[in-house]
């Protein structure tokens, strides 16, 4: 069977370690290989060459990013006696955003799994959660969660989308998936108005997207709610899903409101986001 590599980013916390277990959750069905990543957050006039020496200019103190670099290194080996030769580390520096994606697309990552603590109020309408910006930008499908997830039964995966202009997706991680685990596809579109009147329309162009990405065992909802995020909630009250599974278009920010985003800041679900076509 084909395998995953799967990238974690990490800062020693708690929701690493929670991405650790689902992806070993994963592996019950299908082989991965697992690779740590750790970000040393410093200015661009700071590097690191293939020996693991530290240059800087300017006034960044070298001695204190070698202090830094040697702690994360300390971690990063606990991690490797804590869960053995199954899983690779890595140190980066950088900013952890712009490193973390270019570690993934260079390295020919499958999947980046990361936890979240979520976001709320301000702090999201400013910043957002680091997962919610890997999420806007990544080539890369994104799994994240917020909780620990250990007890997963991948049966039922949710799809989200808008069916309106059914097209080829790059969906070859939820192929990976179907193959291992033979979930039930349940694909849903979120309309604010009559879901008797566009119930035939909408089903029709889920027909077509199905027929076009190769996907068999699925089933069709249709849920009337004013905002795709609140629809999703509502949905999963009323028929638990495992997983759920929605497009980027990659745009976010201040002025922009991105439902997948609000849903990795808010939903208490593992979330698959992937960029799509158009």
């Amino acid at each position: 069977m084909e395998s995953l590599k799967i990238l974690i980013p990490t800062d020693f916390s708690v929701q690493a370690a929670f991405s650790y277990l689902l992806v070993k959750k994963l592996e019950k069905n299908i082989p991965v290989d697992i690779h740590f990543l750790h970000v040393l957050t410093v200015p661009d006039t700071v590097t690191m060459d293939s020996n693991g020496t530290i240059q800087t200019c300017g006034e960044i103190d070298i001695k204190y990013v070698q202090k830094q670099k040697e702690i994360a290194e300390r971690n990063l080996a606990n991690l490797q006696s804590q869960y053995g030769d199954n899983i690779s580390t890595h140190l980066v520096l950088g900013k952890t955003t712009d490193a973390i994606l270019n570690f993934a697309e260079t390295g020919q990552y499958d999947l980046i799994v990361m936890g979240t603590k979520g976001a709320w109020g301000i702090k999201e309408k400013l910043s957002g959660s680091e997962t919610q910006m890997i999420a806007r930008r990544s080539k890369v499908p994104l799994l994240s969660l917020m909780c620990d997830r250990s007890d997963l039964q991948i049966d039922h995966l949710l799809m989200v989308h808008n069916f309106s202009k059914p097209a080829l997706e790059d969906l070859q991680l939820l192929h990976k998936l179907i193959k291992a685990f033979n979930p039930k596809i349940h694909l849903l579109q979120i309309i604010s108005g009559d879901i008797v009147a566009h119930k035939p329309t909408v089903e029709a162009g889920m027909k077509k997207f199905a027929a076009l990405n190769n996907i068999t065992h699925y089933e069709c909802h249709l849920i009337n709610d004013k905002y795709i995020e609140a629809g999703v909630i509502h949905f999963n009250q009323m028929v638990n899903m495992d997983i759920v599974c929605i497009g980027t278009h990659g745009k976010g920010g201040v002025f922009h409101h991105s439902a997948t985003e609000k849903l990795i800041n808010h939903l208490f679900k593992p979330i698959i986001s992937f960029h799509l076509s158009n």
